[in-house]
């Protein structure tokens, strides 16, 4: 065989590994789930809280930080926009284990005649968009056990303004979940003992110069008419109860502005 034709074949033969090679990192990549991932929001800019668990998991529509001892995500988070507010009559699916949870999320049986609602974390009604992003907020790893005159109530209250808010600033950033991290044992529903919390919290981000703002609502798991000023909060003070890191990428003037307030004024409450 001719020297020529040799270095032709061993040529080729490199490029073809190197495709193998190349094609089967690709496939594997993309198989991976993306738990403990670095992805980021569309827009770029990393608003996602610290993991106390280092379980977090990102699907379209939201992300979060998985607590299998509690069988719910200690945070879930997401952004809103104008563009997200819409009305559109879709219909709910039924809820499901989330398939990216590997030590597997809660079965929705544990909820069955518990005397509590699947509260969601990220609301249905924010990710009416498209059907994928709606089906998707039906995954057991976001929702969370809570009574129905409070999910039907002043949670429910809570999601509308922040959809209101979204709609008069135009884009939020969203921290939102069940306070987990307590001195106190948690009451526990289902089989897999799903831990009830005591306290909801929801922080919102307005990331719009030149007035950054931000809002914390630390709320009793319990039914109440009370205004919803009246559970307006620091995120100091949430950050102390569940020893979660919220807004860790902000520069750290504004975290710290941001952080030590509870003031409302700069929200609309109409």
């Amino acid at each position: 065989m001719r020297k020529k034709q040799l270095l032709s074949i061993i040529s080729v033969l490199i490029l073809a590994t190197a495709y193998y090679i190349e094609h089967k990192v690709n496939k594997s990549s993309s198989s991976v789930d993306t738990t403990q991932s670095t992805q980021l929001p569309n827009n770029g800019f990393d608003f996602y809280p610290s993991s106390t668990t280092g379980v977090v998991v990102h699907h379209n529509g939201y992300s979060f930080s998985y607590s299998e001892k509690h069988e719910q995500a200690e945070w879930v988070a997401y952004s809103l926009s104008k563009q997200d507010i819409v009305y559109i009559n879709r219909k709910r699916p039924f809820f499901i284990e989330d398939p990216k949870v590997k030590s597997q999320s809660a079965d929705w049986r544990n909820y069955k005649n518990s005397g509590y609602n699947r509260g969601h974390l990220c609301p249905a009604g924010d990710r009416k968009a498209t059907k994928t992003l709606f089906d998707e907020t039906f995954y057991t790893s976001n929702i969370s056990p809570q009574k129905h005159d409070f999910n039907a109530g002043i949670w429910n209250n809570l999601e509308q303004k922040v959809r209101y808010w979204a709609k008069k600033y135009n884009h939020l950033y969203i921290v939102t979940g069940g306070v987990l991290n307590t001195n106190t044992t948690l009451k526990t529903i289902g089989k897999e003992n799903v831990s009830v919390p005591n306290y909801f919290y929801k922080i919102i981000l307005d990331y719009t110069e030149p007035e950054i703002k931000a809002i914390a609502f630390l709320i009793p798991h319990k039914s109440s008419n009370k205004p919803l000023y009246n559970f307006v909060v620091s995120i100091d003070e949430i950050e102390k109860l569940t020893g979660i890191d919220f807004f860790k990428s902000l520069p750290d003037k504004i975290e710290d502005t941001l952080e030590k307030s509870s003031s409302y004024k700069k929200w609309s409450f109409r």
